[in-house]
């Protein structure tokens, strides 16, 4: 859809599915997730919060 690519141009992809999954696993994806709670109020979680292990 025309964003910027994040990483190194110098890979080979084979789809855009895994130019994503790459800038996924590197953690430099600018995505925030806003989570709208019922009294109106909101939490923004980074996308990266999701992708730690426990």
């Amino acid at each position: 859809m025309g964003a910027p690519l994040l990483v190194d141009a110098a890979e080979k992809f084979s789809s855009p599915i895994d130019m994503a999954l790459k800038e996924l696993e590197a953690e430099i994806l600018p995505m925030i997730i806003r989570r709208t709670l019922p009294d109106g109020t909101y939490k923004d979680i980074p996308l990266k919060w999701l992708l730690e292990e426990k």
